[in-house]
C-alpha cells in the first residue's frame, strides 16, 4: 500500500466524525444539514469537518461560491480511503 494512502487512512481514523462524514457522502451529493442529521453531529461541527476534509482532498464542494446550500461529494481519494476502511 502506498505511503500516501496509509497517511490518508490514519488521518481519517484519528477522528470518528471525519469517518462519519465520509460515510455519509458515500451515498451521494449532500449539503451540510443533511450530513448533520444523518450523523448526529452538530451543523457547525459538520461545516468545520467539511472544510478540513476539503483542504485534505477527501471531499469537493460543487458550488463553492454559494453562501448557502453548498453541495459536497467525495473525491477519488475520499472514495479510496472509505473503501479500504469499510
Amino acid at each position: 500500500m502506498e505511503k500516501e494512502i496509509i497517511e490518508h487512512i490514519a488521518y481519517i481514523k484519528m477522528s470518528k466524525n471525519r469517518y462519519k462524514v465520509l460515510k455519509s457522502l458515500n451515498e451521494g451529493i449532500k449539503i451540510p444539514s443533511e450530513i448533520a442529521n444523518e450523523t448526529d453531529i452538530r451543523l457547525n461541527h459538520v461545516s468545520a469537518l467539511l472544510k478540513d476534509l476539503k483542504d485534505h482532498d477527501f471531499v469537493l464542494c460543487l458550488n463553492e461560491n454559494d453562501s448557502k446550500g453548498r453541495m459536497y461529494i467525495l473525491t477519488e481519494t475520499g472514495k479510496t480511503v472509505l473503501n479500504i476502511l469499510q
